[in-house]
């Protein structure tokens, strides 16, 4: 039998540099409008800035020094935890249950499924406003319909909730169409042959939709987390980080360091420790997944 020989040819230097030239585009707006800024960023929590926000003196890790010896710092990071939770449990679930609700074809199903869609284009700040209203201790439905006068956002024990609640339904939009993707995606042969074998409704759920849909969750879970720590918009609106510190999350501690106190070495000294924080979250997650998928 007559032996293949494979010669295989040399490419030319341009050849060779082609593929990077077609990330060149790309890459450049990333480090104009990224990396730049991230890494002045990094650059700037070193120093002592003025009001201009022009790097005045070298501290160091002096900003990161007084932060971490900062309880309004500690403060905003307990409370940005527990914003994350309440935005991150509507949200999912929210986004979950109604997308389970659209699985089954009924009458309306297109008007239903539109409403359940519809927080993705609402703008938060448009929302938020809309929702101080509805708020209202006076003029409010939800008081109305409570029967109680009630100022929900001035009161340190509910204003997170309250707008933990609404930043969550603002994200069940875009989850309703991720679960509904996954729950599409879903063979019908298996609850075909579970029904064969006598699997009721609850069995199929658990057993064949849960499963099925892990590594949407996954993926729901991580980016709501995400989005959960730069909430800003509805904050600023509704409470503006009050009543006290109830609702002073990292992000808007920043914005009230850097534009309001002109402190912008120490909101970037902040804005590091939240990327930080997010990073390691996300590490875990993924640490965990690829755990289970083992």
């Amino acid at each position: 039998m007559e032996e293949i020989v494979i010669i295989e040819s040399k490419r030319s230097t341009w050849e060779k540099v082609k593929g990077y030239g077609y990330l060149l585009p790309a890459m450049t707006i990333l480090s104009i409008f990224m990396f730049w800024p991230f890494f002045q960023t990094i650059y700037r929590s070193l120093f002592l800035t003025n009001n201009l926000g022009q790097n005045a003196e070298y501290l160091g890790l002096g900003n990161y020094t007084e932060l971490f010896a900062s309880e309004s710092f500690w403060n905003s990071v307990l409370v940005s935890f527990k914003f994350v939770i309440i935005v991150v449990f509507v949200g999912v679930v929210l986004g979950f249950i109604t997308a389970l609700l659209c699985q089954k074809t009924f009458p309306g199903i297109k008007i239903f499924s539109t409403s359940y869609a519809m927080p993705m284009a609402i703008a938060s700040a448009g929302m938020a406003m809309i929702f101080q209203v509805m708020l209202n201790p006076t003029v409010g439905i939800v008081n109305r319909i409570l029967g109680t006068y009630i100022n929900y956002l001035s009161q340190p024990s509910s204003a997170l909730l309250v707008v933990g609640i609404l930043t969550g339904w603002l994200n069940s939009g875009m989850n309703f169409l991720y679960f509904s993707s996954g729950l599409a995606s879903i063979d019908d042969s298996l609850y075909e042959s579970a029904s064969i074998d006598g699997a009721n409704g609850i069995k199929k759920f658990i057993y064949i939709t849960i499963p099925s849909l892990k590594p949407t969750l996954f993926f729901v879970v991580v980016t709501n987390v995400i989005n959960a720590f730069q909430g800003f918009g509805q904050i600023n609106i509704l409470t503006k980080g009050g009543p006290g510190q109830a609702t002073n999350v990292i992000v808007y501690d920043i914005y009230r360091n850097a534009f309001m106190n002109y402190r912008y070495g120490y909101a970037s000294a902040e804005s590091v420790v939240l990327f930080s924080i997010v990073m390691i979250l996300t590490i875990i997650m993924f640490k965990i997944r690829g755990k289970e998928s083992a």
